[in-house]
């Protein structure tokens, strides 16, 4: 089933620098074989050809090399030609919905090739499991339903509570390993396929510019772009070892615009030969390995198609994708309801428009009813050709047959491979390498998640932690200015002013007392900084990012250190070196100015 992509995609992690330094070569390779080059030889191999009858799939133009074979690819091809128009445009949309409850008969009545998941769709691991196993019971299909979820790690992580930590991206960069982060996202995605998901989208192919990237961030393995290639590769290969489809993204590249495409329309504005150079590395890579699936992102690139969504281009989805790059798998759009895509656009269009450039699944549109709507007009009307709609959806189908059977892990069985991957990620940029570097109490403060998780792993490590107390509501809450009442006479009025004054000053005295008192208790452990996603550096006599470490070159602490995320396992690691019991053997993956070194 999924062995042959698998061992293809696991061989290639150690050759992968290889192939990002090689991938726009086109030198023939050596060898003694027995083809025979004479112009006989080729009119014979051709008139063979012709005679040979083409496979249903062939007759799409659909390839091998990117995950299903070519039984796949038939059995796919022969599904889409019997459906009718309507459900064959239906098939090409995945739909966000509404709720906890699982939307059966959207999905239904409209054909959706499938749904994705957020947070607002997430109270608990058995509930979202119900939620997917009802779509895949009450929605009989042949082939498996598009189930998708944006569970990345570290910032991006819409099944908090209902599936096992992981710290962001970044920290496969910091650990350099390529096996570990197989190991990792493989025991993510059994975790995903046994709640029922057929998708993530993810990881992040994105090569984050540094802090000037408002999007990416964490969420990018690195700064340099043979890092991200290599990184990518593996995680990609550890989903499809778990039976879950992988999504890389966003193609061309989001990690070096200066703008949210959630927002606006992100302009890239490098020429052809830096984003060749650049954020283009990692999708060649990914080409290259057969990766099955890409996300486009909603990126305005000057140098390719002005003014115009990536994801509605089809210079860049199919002229720079498709045929410079040689990717011949699944392109999936970026969400249709991003500013990016959406201003000043018609829903129906913005549909039509991205199958045209060569997209295979579009992602959330506004109103998936529409979407479907308009695709059969532009069918009917010749706009778009019923081919292009079969061609996409057999992709989209052949790769879940491809993936179909796993048997999935349960919640939970991933914390060791979490653990494993902030022990190897975490890194000390100033300070000690080794010994012990807190007191035997310690006050952690900054981020309140980081906090949380630190505390408790503290605690368990037999930390005394001190964290700081509110106020009892008697010091803390004001009491209200009197008012002056009805009828009441003015020295009166004045009395109760005065005392309440009087009462004012002897509670804010009680109060600078009452926190004289906490100072001086939570001084007495070391003080530990968190700085969490987007905030204000936090500094300590210990300071620790938990998200990008850029922040670290801005605080003063003697001991710096990035964990790349705050969750359970992140801060047990975090916990194990500030006692002086593990190393912290990760290596800064982006430049940060203002640090000692890159790591120990």
């Amino acid at each position: 089933m999924r062995s042959h992509s698998t061992s293809r995609l696991t061989a290639l992690l150690a050759t992968v620098a290889l192939v990002v330094g090689l991938g726009g070569c086109d030198g023939a390779a050596d060898g003694g074989g027995e083809a025979d080059d004479s112009p006989a030889g080729e009119s014979a191999a051709a008139a063979s050809a012709q005679e040979a009858p083409k496979s249903p799939s062939e007759e799409l133009g659909l390839t091998e090399g990117w995950g299903p074979d070519r039984a796949e690819l038939d059995r796919a091809a022969r599904i889409v030609g019997r459906m009718r128009l309507p459900d064959l445009a239906g098939q090409v949309i995945v739909a966000d919905w509404s709720g906890t409850a699982a939307p059966v008969r959207m999905v239904r009545d409209l054909h959706l090739g499938g749904v994705i998941a957020f947070d607002s769709n997430v109270a608990s691991a058995a509930q979202i499991e119900s939620v997917n196993t009802k779509l895949t019971r009450q929605v009989k299909r042949t082939y498996p339903l598009f189930l998708g979820v944006d569970q990345e790690g570290g910032v991006v992580e819409r099944l908090r509570g209902a599936a096992t930590r992981f710290p962001a991206f970044m920290s496969s960069g910091a650990a350099a390993d390529p096996a570990l982060t197989q190991q990792a996202y493989a025991a993510s995605g059994g975790e995903l396929r046994g709640l029922g998901f057929t998708v993530d989208f993810a990881p992040d192919a994105d090569v984050t510019s540094g802090p000037g990237d408002p999007t990416i961030g964490s969420r990018s393995a690195s700064s340099r772009p043979a890092t991200v290639a290599e990184q990518v590769v593996a995680a990609a290969a550890g989903f499809d070892e778990a039976g879950v489809l992988p999504v890389i993204k966003h193609f061309p590249g989001h990690g070096s615009v200066p703008a949210d495409s959630h927002l606006t329309l992100p302009v890239q504005t490098k020429s052809l030969e830096e984003l060749e150079a650049g954020d283009l590395v990692p999708f060649r890579a990914a080409a290259e390995a057969g990766l099955p699936a890409v996300m486009v992102g909603h990126i305005d690139v000057r140098a390719v198609d002005p003014r115009m969504p990536s994801s509605l281009s089809r210079k860049v989805t199919t002229g720079l994708l498709r045929d410079e790059l040689g990717f011949e798998g699944l392109v999936v759009t970026d969400s249709l309801e991003m500013t990016g895509v959406t201003k000043g656009r018609d829903p129906g269009q913005i549909a039509v428009r991205a199958m045209r450039a060569g997209a295979d699944v579009l992602l959330m549109p506004a109103s998936p009813a529409v979407a479907r709507a308009a695709l059969v007009r532009a069918v009917r009307a010749g706009a778009l050709s019923r081919e292009r709609l079969e061609q996409s959806a057999a992709r989209q189908i052949a790769l879940l047959l491809h993936l179909d059977g796993a048997k999935g892990a349960p919640v939970g069985s991933a914390q060791v491979a979490s653990r494993a991957l902030s022990n190897a990620a975490i890194t000390v940029t100033d300070g000690p390498c080794t010994g012990r570097l807190v007191e035997d109490a310690v006050h952690p403060y900054g981020d309140p998640g980081a906090v949380s998780s630190f505390a408790a792993a503290a605690s368990q490590a037999g930390l005394s932690v001190l964290l700081r107390r509110s106020p009892p509501p008697r010091l803390a809450l004001a009491a209200p200015r009197p008012e002056r009442k009805k009828h009441e006479g003015k020295q009166h009025f004045r009395k109760r002013v005065k005392a309440w004054r009087k009462a004012e000053a002897m509670r804010e005295l009680r109060l600078g007392r009452w926190t004289a008192r906490e100072d001086a208790r939570v001084a007495a452990g070391t003080q530990v900084g968190f700085t969490g996603y987007h905030d204000a550096p936090v500094d300590g006599t210990i300071a620790v990012a938990t998200d990008t470490p850029w922040v670290l070159g801005r605080v003063g602490a003697p001991t710096r250190i990035a964990t790349y995320g705050d969750t359970p396992a992140a801060m047990q690691a975090l916990v194990e070196v500030l006692l002086g019991r593990a190393s912290a053997p990760g290596q800064l993956p982006v430049k940060v100015a203002g640090v000692a070194r890159t790591g120990c």
